[in-house]
């Protein structure tokens, strides 16, 4: 390749676009930022560190990136746009230097069943082009491996007005990769017809029992207006083809009521609606129904692989395509690579003209392996991914981007990192810098503090306590400056001296859950027990997925909670109960009134308090009501009081001022301040009463749930199993946490932590390290003992992170 020669000297004098180096923010006030104004460098590692609450996400999400994304949406046509959502520009005086911000953050990928990580990476679509090309037997193109795609076939006539008019005889054919049977989804159902219906009862009698088929409801009129069944005939005295019109007739075309519409048998009908949704976004009535009435099992005739007959017969050196993705995507990478390998006996290769789809395949592979991400496979369902794992998946697309100039944005990506994969993802974070990128992090572990360019530390406290700059500038400054961050920063939890004696064990014989090795293991139970190892190394699979059904056992996960956009901490744990009793005791009403989702609704947006608007291939957007102004309730409603607040502003407060609030005087409400102070004890003290639950981290619904089940008969149990309760905790807040730990410990329970933080290692009484790699390189019991006994013996990769963090 040539390149002209360049004749002129170029200029020592700075260009004036070299000058555009900072991104500026002025009077920032979005949420709980307080006229915010900082001035961050482009081309550099900036991390936001502070407290859980006190303003970072608020800066970072929804200032920075929000205004960007709201211009770029700007520079398209008007009638683009009147497709696109319009939010409202962020609350802030200034914002100048502003590029192209890409977001990583911790929501979870959309759970279709038919999305996995290797269709949201686009990995499978390059394996259906490599197998359409060197599969064998040739079955066609790569629509012919897709499991998203049916085969179909079609034939008719087509009339040609060309000169004298004829018709021509044409045919369309399309071979897709989908399993008739299951419908690309590896899975069948099957239904409890008792659940869907009593067959003692008449149509007209409402023997359908399926939420929304009520007798006067439109559903039930169809049903008992269609025609091809006696109504008033009870349905256990249904002819067979009275039955299998009622549970399985194919869409067919009927009048009722005077209306033309679609008849298709119950099954059908209930598989397109309900079915088709995420589980979880299923509102709670629905959820109960196909908990009750629905099975899944995996599909007999593609054994959960979704593909066809045909795509799993065609090959390459033995492998079929769902051979491939059902691989560790490490092993996967080194079979990709043996097929660029040259020839046996030969310097070529053994397809050449394949190279450059090998050489991106094996790019995108190895990507996994460096984001500590190898031990997943492609066919592994997208919706059942953490949060951590869902935005380092995100973040594979963007390692081998050509784009230079972008902002990144990412939310606590060390998430359920072990420490010695933190390492790995610093170094991808620097990368991504090199490449002439800015980098913003919003974090809370020190080792990726460390590696900052410039650090931008927020408080002093979290709510309205926060949302102010208190620290900008270096790491080395941070840790000089006295913040609450900078003096946490070199802090470091002590080895105990002395530790629990176990008062019995929990014994677990011949564990073979996922990449579990027939592991026998006994848990010490009346202490406090660490279970450790790397992302992948079966740590989740030995204690979710191996305990005794007959173990008192009590898990808190960071699993979604059940429950709509309505939903927040003050209805989730019951606090909204006594307040709404005692402001109608107060004003002389009913309860009713205070509730969001009753009588005092705002009649405009139902109690939401933002208009929503769902749009199918966009993020939906929020905006927020005109009428009750985001506060939810009537303004008849508003002017009722309790302790001079009404109730949108009670639902406004963070939990720690509401704990002071209804700990004394004329608002003083005892079951409430009990309430608030369990939330305040496991470190949620920020967050305000009416949040909603679907705006929570993975660690704040831990925290959350853990808060309520202190409270009801679950808090009882015996043992007490956490899945990695720091997520998302400053450094201060982790003390916190485990002086909760050990009350809970000392108050008779056993508590089992899946843990990846050391100052957690350093304080349990016993660990259980599990490794000594992830997926299939992991899966065995590599150290069980004390925490001191583990740094003395420095046998495991976590042994060594624990030695080097306490010091030894």
């Amino acid at each position: 390749m040539s390149m002209a020669p360049r004749t002129e000297a170029r200029s020592s004098a700075p260009h004036v676009a070299d000058s555009h180096d900072l991104i500026r923010v002025h009077g920032a006030r979005e949420n709980n930022l307080k006229d915010v104004s900082v001035e961050i460098p482009k081309r550099r590692l900036t991390v936001f560190t502070g407290v859980s609450g006190s303003g970072k996400s608020s800066l970072v999400f929804d200032t920075i990136a929000a205004e960007s994304q709201r211009l770029i949406n700007e520079t398209y046509s008007a009638f683009v746009q009147g497709f696109m959502p319009t939010p409202a520009r962020p609350e802030v005086d200034v914002l100048d230097g502003l590029t192209t911000v890409i977001s990583v953050d911790q929501q979870r990928m959309g759970a279709d069943p038919r999305s996995t990580v290797g269709t949201v990476t686009d990995a499978h679509a390059m394996l259906r082009i490599l197998f359409s090309r060197l599969g064998q037997p040739h079955i066609g193109p790569p629509s012919a491996y897709s499991f998203n795609t049916a085969s179909v076939r079609a034939s008719g006539a087509i009339t040609v007005e060309r000169g004298a008019k004829k018709a021509v005889k044409a045919t369309y054919q399309r071979t897709g990769g989908m399993c008739t049977r299951c419908e690309g989804r590896g899975s069948v159902t099957d239904f409890d017809l008792s659940q869907l219906y009593d067959d003692g009862k008449s149509l007209n009698e409402g023997a359908l029992t399926i939420p929304g088929y009520s007798v006067d409801g439109w559903y039930g009129r169809i049903f008992s207006g269609c025609g091809f069944f006696d109504p008033d005939k009870p349905i256990r005295e249904f002819t067979g083809q009275e039955l299998h019109d009622l549970l399985h007739k194919e869409p067919t075309k009927i009048k009722v009521e005077g209306i033309n519409l679609t008849y298709e048998g119950l099954i059908p009908k209930i598989r397109k609606s309900f079915l088709s949704k995420d589980r979880e976004a299923m509102q709670p009535h629905i959820r109960e129904f196909v908990d009750r009435a629905v099975t899944f099992t995996t599909c007999p005739e593609c054994d959960g692989t979704r593909l066809s007959e045909a795509a799993r017969s065609s090959k390459i050196d033995g492998i079929s395509i769902a051979d491939a993705c059902a691989l560790q995507i490490s092993d996967l990478a080194e079979w990709v690579r043996g097929l660029d390998a040259p020839s046996p006996g030969s310097a070529s290769r053994r397809h050449p003209t394949m190279a450059p789809l090998l050489a991106a395949l094996r790019q995108t592979l190895d990507s996994f392996t460096e984001i500590g991400l190898g031990y997943l496979s492609l066919d592994r369902p997208s919706g059942t991914l953490s949060g951590g794992e869902a935005q380092r998946v995100k973040m594979i697309r963007h390692l081998g981007s050509s784009l230079t100039d972008v902002t990144y944005v990412f939310d606590e990506p060390t998430i359920g990192l072990h420490p010695h994969d933190i390492q790995r993802m610093n170094s991808l974070l620097l990368r991504l810098r090199d490449k002439g990128n800015t980098v913003l992090v919003v974090e809370h572990k020190p080792e990726t503090i460390a590696i900052a360019d410039h650090v931008v530390d927020l408080g002093p406290g979290a709510g309205t306590a926060g949302g102010t700059v208190c620290f900008e500038g270096t790491v080395e400054g941070l840790r000089a400056s006295g913040t609450l961050t900078g003096r946490h920063l070199g802090y470091r939890a002590a080895l105990k001296k002395t530790v629990r004696e176990p008062t019995g064990t929990l014994e677990i014989r011949g564990a073979t859950t996922h990449n579990l090795r027939n592991v026998d293991v006994d848990i010490p139970l009346g202490v406090l027990v660490a279970v450790t190892g790397v992302a992948g190394s079966g740590k989740s699979s030995l204690i979710h997925g191996s305990l005794p059904a007959s173990a008192d056992v009590l898990a808190v996960d960071q699993s979604p909670i059940r429950g709509s956009r309505r939903s927040n901490p003050a209805t989730y744990t019951g606090l909204l109960d006594p307040i709404r009793k005692a402001f109608a005791k107060a004003n002389g009403v009913k309860p009713a009134l205070f509730s969001a989702n009753s009588e005092g609704a705002c009649p405009t947006c139902n109690g939401v308090g933002v208009v929503y608007t769902d749009l199918a291939m966009m993020a939906g957007v929020a905006v927020p009501c005109e009428e009750c102004e985001g506060r939810r309730f009537q303004a008849s409603v508003l002017e009722y009081r309790l302790g001079g607040k009404d109730i949108s502003e009670v639902l406004a407060m963070p939990v720690a001022e509401a704990e002071e609030f209804f700990g004394a005087g004329e608002a003083r409400i005892p079951a409430a301040h009990t309430i608030l102070g369990r939330l305040a004890d496991v470190g949620l003290g920020y967050l305000t009463l009416g949040q909603p639950l679907t705006t929570l981290s993975g660690g704040e619904r831990q925290r959350l749930k853990l808060a309520a089940h202190m409270a009801d008969k679950g808090g009882d149990r015996l043992v007490h199993v956490l899945d990695e309760p720091t997520t998302g905790l400053h450094l201060a807040d982790v003390e916190q946490l485990l002086g909760l730990l050990d009350r809970l410990v000392d108050s008779g329970r056993s508590v089992i932590v899946i843990e990846h933080h050391q100052a957690v290692m350093a304080h349990a009484d016993w660990i259980i390290d599990l490794g000594p790699g992830a997926g299939h390189d992991g899966g065995r019991i590599v150290f069980e003992g004390t925490p001191a006994d583990l740094v003395a013996a420095r046998s495991t990769l976590t042994g060594e992170h624990l030695a080097a963090y306490v010091g030894a």
